[in-house]
């Protein structure tokens, strides 16, 4: 399918902020980049260069008052999300060098604090895959979606004690727990077509059968449609948008359309 995106941010601040933005896509074995663009008014200089991760992030200076911000998109991406039940379990010694990496604990995703939840919620299971999908179906059931309930320093066990929030929340969460058995899992952000309320979205793949799936835990079922921004260990490292000074944001308007 061929879908166009974009995001809109108007934003105000009192001096100049030193910001980074990741708001490009780039090709990637599941969608396929037509056209993007990346603007700024006022006209500001902007610097890219490539993450750890292989995300592109724009760094620039916010100057005095207001700023707006500009992102879109027009991709071929997959209607379908592959879905596999009978992937295996990989078992560590044999994962490949760069995926040892979503492994561990990180910032949002305290894999180490959660594993009891995570074996009652497997129980008996046996495919990777499957243990994933338990893992995605039990967020979605467990966790109301709620706005304001959570901010940028919420953690996935903050979120198991309220059992509500965001996108980002639900899957620091199944991240943390698919971690905590030994499957590595890592946070994609970007469009997903359809989505009510629209918004920027988060999502998780995780890695079983020797390749990375794709799961969504605000999602009842497995829906394609999706544009990649960004993907890393958890929200700390994908960002939208990161700010070295106060920044306001005054509005935003995020908008995914089918083409063909």
């Amino acid at each position: 399918m061929l879908l166009q995106a974009s995001s809109f941010f108007e934003l105000y601040t009192e001096y100049p902020v030193t910001s980074i933005f990741m708001l490009r896509s780039k090709s990637e074995p599941t969608q396929f980049i037509r056209q993007e663009a990346f603007l700024t008014t006022p006209l500001v200089p902007v610097s890219e260069y490539i993450d750890g991760y292989g995300n592109i992030c724009q760094r620039t200076i916010l100057p005095v008052g207001t700023t707006i911000i500009e992102s879109s998109v027009i991709a071929e991406c997959d209607e379908n999300i592959d879905v596999n039940p009978d992937a295996a379990y990989v078992p560590i010694e044999e994962l490949p060098g760069l995926v040892l990496q979503f492994l561990l604990p990180s910032r949002y995703c305290e894999s180490d604090k959660v594993g009891e939840l995570a074996m009652e919620i497997i129980k008996d299971i046996q495919s990777g895959y499957e243990q994933v999908e338990a893992i995605r179906q039990w967020c979605f059931q467990n966790i109301s979606r709620q706005y304001g309930t959570t901010n940028s320093s919420t953690s996935a066990v903050d979120v198991l004690q309220s059992r509500t929030g965001v996108c980002r929340d639900f899957t620091h969460v199944a991240i943390a727990l698919c971690r905590s058995i030994n499957i590595p899992a890592r946070m994609v952000v970007g469009y997903l077509h359809d989505l009510k309320p629209m918004d920027l979205h988060a999502w998780f793949e995780a890695y079983v059968g020797d390749r990375w799936y794709t799961f969504d835990a605000l999602m009842e079922k497995p829906v394609g449609g999706r544009i990649i921004m960004a993907i890393g260990r958890d929200a700390a490292e994908v960002a939208f948008a990161s700010h070295f000074g106060e920044v306001v944001l005054v509005k935003m308007e995020v908008n995914v359309n089918k083409v063909i």
